[in-house]
């Protein structure tokens, strides 16, 4: 009697183990899945400044410089909804003496007026841009930052993309549990990553993610890291 109690206990550890052993068999792999897309909105911001011995003359001519500056861009056809006036900056200019220092009295003052586009006229915005040297070009001394692109509509495809890299991620653990006889079994456990919007055909990558936002077409990757349980 004890002879057989010492062999089904043998035999009940024995499965325990290949249980605890089938649990514990598992693959991770990494899946991505990329997405063309095409900016939908655009900023673009311009200033100019003046610089005078008293404020109110640079204020003058400041302002003369902003409503040029509107001015060109109603010609261009941006409507004044789409156009933001930021209030002045103010920056007070410090004399300085003759060896290096200053001597506490004030020189000057130098103005400056910011004026931010916000459209979804991207390719609109993108020609205004530029013809801003059409400005210069009068003696406007107008500061042009470049386009600022952007893709509003990201919450709209991230669900879908991630199912996407969730898939490929099956796809790729079906071809290494395969190559050794076994099969791909549930998820026990996901994680995504962050996601990466570069310049179209670009390979760069961040693990803080990257939002690119100096071009026109993009490409969104989304990828997702996934332990998949392996089965006989």
């Amino acid at each position: 009697m004890l002879a057989l109690g010492i062999v089904l206990a043998a035999f009940v550890g024995a499965d325990a183990a290949r249980d605890v052993k089938r649990a514990s068999d598992a693959i991770t792999v990494t899946g991505s899945a990329r997405r063309s897309i095409r900016a939908d909105f655009v900023i673009w911001r311009g200033s100019v400044s003046s610089q005078q011995g008293s404020l109110p003359e640079a204020y003058q001519e400041v302002t003369r410089y902003g409503e040029r500056v509107r001015a060109f861009l109603r010609a261009q056809g941006v409507p004044d909804s789409a156009v933001t006036v930021r209030p002045l900056e103010t920056y007070t200019m410090p004399e300085i003496a003759p060896n290096g220092r200053e001597t506490g009295r004030t020189s000057g003052y130098r103005l400056t007026q910011t004026v931010e586009v916000r459209s979804l006229d991207v390719d609109g915005i993108t020609r205004l841009s530029q013809r801003v040297g059409a400005l210069i070009n009068e003696g406007v001394p107008i500061t042009a930052q470049p386009p600022e692109y952007l893709y509003t509509r990201l919450a709209d495809v991230r669900a879908e993309m991630l199912g996407q890299a969730t898939k490929d991620a099956r796809t790729r653990a079906a071809a290494i549990a395969g190559s050794v006889g076994n099969k791909v079994g549930g998820v026990r456990s996901a994680q995504m990553g962050v996601f990466q919007i570069t310049p179209r055909y670009s390979t760069e990558v961040s693990d803080y993610g990257i939002n690119d936002v100096s071009s026109v077409d993009k490409d969104i990757t989304a990828v997702v890291r996934v332990t998949f349980a392996i089965t006989d």
